[in-house]
């Protein structure tokens, strides 16, 4: 029987806040992917996954084996895995598509499937506002200050990592209703709208559930929410896109 079913997750921000409170997400997270191992044509991580990573030449964060071997799983049943970076996995190199087999993006793709026309993308930097992190993320992804950062000891690296990951989650108002049109992810798809159709527009990132029309286009914007409040996750299937909640 040909699967015909795609799955949406992002913004588990693994690590985060602490070891036993994270464990408990991963566990809930390989669940819903054994689930897709089963009746999946693909699956989209669209960012976040984790809370912070970096990875050196020869040395990786330890942890999350259980979401890495599962992945690979599905991976290696011949199911493509994509991963987007987001603001908070953007250090994801080679180490993930070598071990585990996903797909790297690091900016927002475009794909058809089943006749319909998707833009995919974490969402971090895009539309008009947040001029502050645009900033941000070119000094994030400037390749000497990669090499720079290396340079520091892994201990007091992952420590400095997570302990920024953690101040910049919890002091910005990212949990909050998604307010529709005055959003920047809901003005910048718009704006593609003006040059391109496409009938979906998924993202992550802002911890929000959305499941919305684009004014009178015909297309619709999907925000999926998070791993930690919301516990949500996009699925289309059968011509039609939803956002669930996982229940064990």
């Amino acid at each position: 029987m040909t699967k015909e079913k795609i799955y949406f997750i992002s913004d588990a921000h693994l690590g985060l806040p602490a070891k036993d409170a994270s464990l408990v997400r991963e566990r809930y997270l390989v669940n819903l992917l054994e689930q897709a191992r089963h009746d999946a044509s693909e699956v989209f991580l669209l960012g976040d996954i984790f809370d912070f990573w970096f990875e050196y030449k020869r040395v990786v964060p330890r942890g999350f084996t259980r979401l890495l071997g599962k992945i690979a799983e599905l991976t290696d049943a011949g199911i493509p895995v994509h991963f987007f970076t987001g603001n908070h996995d953007v250090w994801v190199f080679g180490y993930l598509p070598a071990e585990v087999g996903v797909v790297i993006h690091r900016e927002p793709i475009t794909i058809e499937r089943y006749g319909k026309k998707f833009y995919l993308a974490h969402g971090d930097g895009l539309g008009p506002g947040d001029k502050g992190y645009k900033l941000l993320k070119r000094v994030f992804t400037n390749k000497f200050l990669q090499w720079a950062f290396a340079r520091i000891h892994p201990n007091l690296a992952m420590w400095f990592g997570h302990k920024w990951s953690y101040s910049s989650r919890y002091s910005k108002a990212l949990f909050n209703d998604f307010e529709g049109e005055s959003e920047d992810l809901y003005k910048h798809s718009v704006d593609v709208l003006k040059r391109e159709y496409f009938d979906y527009f998924v993202y992550g990132h802002r911890h929000a559930k959305a499941l919305l029309p684009l004014g009178e286009s015909g297309a619709t914007i999907a925000v999926l929410g998070d791993w930690i409040v919301n516990y949500s996750y996009g699925v289309f299937e059968n011509g039609s896109f939803q956002i669930l909640n996982y229940k064990e």
